[in-house]
């Protein structure tokens, strides 16, 4: 059986690094962002083995190629906090949803309306549905009932979907008023 070396994730090479940069003039650009020269590929590996830096391939398709002089590790953690940064501007969207049933006891349906408001506070649609088991598809009146209910100890919110029977589930969709 042959022995796979794999490398760790945080190591993986996601730029063309070093000895695997293909040209024969580039354009030289060291950590702080100033352009050193214009140099040939020896000379540029020269540089990084006297200021103990890697060469970063950033601009391939410029002429002549940009090869940055910096610390690859240190580029890659920049990176990936600049990565997490942007991420956390976006905002969360989608839908929750919260199950109830016709005769939910009040402790049950106090935690559904807490964890209805959470979502809510957070962003999210909340999408609430009443399943009708058996003979309870007789009491629709009362299963409308026990959703408006619900959605009256939420507080500030409209509706985005009115409750409507969809087989033999009552759903309703919520948003938080704005």
């Amino acid at each position: 059986m042959r022995s796979v070396i794999r490398r760790p994730k945080s190591i993986q090479i996601k730029h063309v690094i070093n000895e695997r940069i293909q040209g024969e003039q580039f354009r030289l650009i060291d950590a702080h962002g100033e352009q050193i020269s214009i140099v040939n590929r020896l000379q540029a590996l020269a540089y990084r083995q006297e200021h103990n830096v890697d060469l970063v391939l950033v601009a391939q398709h410029a002429q002549p190629p940009v090869v940055k002089a910096i610390d690859y590790h240190k580029f890659l953690y920049q990176e990936e906090k600049k990565n997490k940064e942007s991420r956390k501007g976006q905002k969360k969207g989608g839908t929750k949803d919260i199950q109830l049933s016709l005769f939910i006891g009040d402790g049950d349906l106090e935690r559904q309306v807490k964890k209805a408001q959470e979502f809510l506070a957070e962003g999210y649609q909340v999408r609430t549905k009443l399943r009708l088991k058996g003979r309870e598809m007789g009491k629709q009146d009362m299963a409308h009932q026990r959703i408006r209910g619900f959605i009256s100890k939420l507080g500030e919110v409209s509706l985005a979907v009115e409750p409507k029977l969809q087989g033999r589930i009552i759903m309703a969709v919520v948003v938080r008023k704005k």
